[in-house]
């Protein structure tokens, strides 16, 4: 087996998703050939740079503008029209790597690369199998495209959403989004605690994606303030920043805190916590729900995660976390015996898929033939 994954490295979710699929498939086909491409930055550095870096700056200090742009891009057959014409542009940089590398299957964990490849298909520069991996709970028009053999969406409402865009339902494969076989593993949540220097007390789990982006010293601030006696761990990502300053708020806070950078370790923190509060990436959520762990959300970054949001709290597996809330009294609603939690739990497992990256893998096998 010969893969191609193409990605984007805008977030960290499309390329956890891709490390996911790859994991699968050395684990089952350890002979294979599997390589994960940052589409942007291999067809083009610089443009790389200007897209991922216009992203990430828009989402951080003009969330507004993003929203309007992400929801006018839904509906402007303009801005469609552009991004296809720039990824076809893009998509001969593209050929000469899969002239190179020569895959018996493609997959796709975002739409820039999905374009390219449609591109190409249609042209017959290329004649692979072709898959795209939706790594949201809502599918954005930039996603669907023609000539690919299969999509795999989060659940089957997508795949009624896919149908009704005209797409055949025998293509659509409502597998989930892929997260790696470390959040399949459940660990005794007492050892860990200990080998983290944790006590047997009630662990909040703060997280802000990759990035460490959203409302978190707000809501660490919160939870520091409160009389309940918690642990805290927070996971800041890349942001040095947001670290340094949370190490500094909670020098003369007595409660048990632990702040980490990126860490690889996510799924052991889940495995420790009582609850995630965290803003609502595809990613973050998968794994969550894969963790039958209650989710309560911040800063959904506007498009993409507010749907993302709608969907997991019209669906009884999150809340949304209000930072004016007094804390002690949530935290007493959110203990164990909870009448929500249990709500939340069992949400989470019926919401869950968590043999994704398994499904995936056997897809695109079967794809080859």
């Amino acid at each position: 087996m010969d893969a191609l994954i193409l990605s984007v490295a805008a977030g960290g979710g499309h390329m956890k998703a891709a490390e996911a699929i790859k994991e699968e498939i050395l684990t089952r086909y350890p002979n294979s050939r599997t390589e994960i491409i940052d589409t942007l930055r291999y067809v083009n550095p610089i443009f790389d740079k200007l897209v991922v870096g216009s992203y990430i700056g828009a989402i951080k200090k003009k969330p507004e503008i993003y929203r309007k742009l992400y929801y006018m891009s839904e509906y402007d057959s303009n801005i469609q029209d552009f991004s296809s014409a720039v990824n076809k542009i893009l998509s001969f940089r593209l050929k000469k790597l899969i002239n190179e590398f020569k895959p018996s299957v493609i997959a796709c964990t975002h739409p820039f690369p999905l374009q390219m490849i449609a591109n190409l298909k249609s042209k017959k520069h290329i004649d692979i199998p072709a898959a795209g991996i939706i790594t949201d709970y809502a599918i954005h028009s930039l996603w669907p495209v023609d000539n690919l053999e299969a999509y795999i969406v989060a659940n089957e409402y997508l795949k009624t959403e896919m149908i009704k865009r005209g797409y055949n339902s025998n293509i659509i494969y409502p597998y989930g989004i892929p997260v790696s076989r470390a959040f399949l593993q459940k660990k005794d949540k007492d050892r860990l605690r200990e080998e983290f220097g944790l006590e047997n007390r009630l662990t909040v789990l703060i997280m802000g994606g990759s990035l460490g982006f959203g409302e978190i010293k707000d809501v660490f601030k919160s939870f520091i303030s409160c009389s309940m006696d918690i642990q805290i761990v927070v996971i800041t990502g890349k942001n040095k920043k947001l670290r340094a300053s949370l190490e500094n708020i909670s020098k003369n806070s007595n409660k048990n805190i632990k702040i980490l950078s990126y860490t690889e370790r996510v799924s052991d923190y889940m495995d420790i916590a009582d609850f995630i509060i965290t803003k609502p990436g595809g990613m973050t959520i998968s794994e969550a729900l894969v963790k039958q762990l209650p989710i309560f959300l911040l800063s959904p970054i506007p498009g993409q995660e507010e749907r993302n949001a709608h969907f997991l709290i019209n669906n009884g597996a999150a809340v949304r976390i209000l930072l004016h809330e007094d804390m002690d009294s949530f935290l007493y609603l959110m203990t164990d015996g909870s009448p929500r939690l249990k709500q939340m739990k069992e949400m989470a497992a019926y919401l869950a898929k968590p043999y994704a990256a398994r499904d995936t893998v056997d897809l695109l096998v079967s794809l080859m033939h």
